[in-house]
């Protein structure tokens, strides 16, 4: 499957490089800017398959562009590209909207994967920021933002919800209660619109700062 991507960067050389490296491997980059209001018009103008984001760029920086993307509606995956293991960083960015934090130093052939998978559905974090995100998921150091932001939540609901935290996608998700993809996508709907956030990995994010885990689908699978 060819994708299609587009690479926001204030660094030209390394655009430039990015964008040969992933041509030689079967992905178009449509746009390769170095401006964040560029890249946010050119998004919503292009509809890539992914949006590829650096985190430090000057003016608009790349939190402001992720949100700044998700504010307008847009709902096409977004990683995070960056040289910062920052442990706050990572977790604004999903917290934001993001669908990956990948770092820059990976191997190209190892950021193709990536973008496959976070392009499927999954959530993809770099293998080094793996222990951080376990903080996440075990709330450390994190402030929950509701004190039940799931009181809206119907038990399917709640059900589903702890398998996107557990970054499964809609067809997994799918298989595992029994149900159709298309149930599936209404459920989320009602997540996301219940939550007030604007993509799964936000109401994800939501789900392990509130310690929500996926063992409540062993004693709720019958139920809708």
């Amino acid at each position: 499957m060819s994708l299609r991507i587009i690479l926001i960067d204030d660094h030209t050389l390394f655009r430039v490089g990015l964008q040969g490296l992933l041509a030689h491997r079967g992905i178009e980059v449509v746009a390769a800017v170095g401006d964040g209001q560029e890249g946010i018009r050119l998004a919503e103008e292009l509809q890539p398959d992914v949006v590829l984001l650096d985190m430090r760029m000057p003016g608009m920086d790349g939190l402001g562009v992720l949100r700044q993307l998700r504010k307008s509606g847009l709902e096409m995956p977004i990683a995070m590209l960056t040289t910062s293991s920052n442990e706050q960083d990572l977790v604004e960015s999903l917290r934001s909207g993001a669908q990956g934090y990948l770092i820059k130093d990976m191997q190209p052939d190892d950021l193709v994967v990536a973008l496959r998978d976070i392009v499927a559905g999954k959530t993809v974090v770099a293998p080094d920021l793996a222990p951080v995100l376990a903080k996440v998921v075990q709330g450390e150091g994190i402030t929950p933002r509701d004190p039940s932001p799931f009181s809206k939540l119907t038990p399917r609901e709640n059900e589903i919800l702890g398998l996107l935290a557990e970054g499964q996608s809609n067809k997994a998700i799918a298989r595992n209660l029994g149900i159709s993809d298309g149930t599936v996508k209404l459920h989320v709907k009602g997540i996301l619109r219940k939550l007030g956030v604007h993509s799964r990995v936000e109401a994800a994010v939501i789900a392990v700062e509130q310690g929500l885990r996926s063992n409540r689908v062993d004693s709720s699978r019958n139920s809708d």
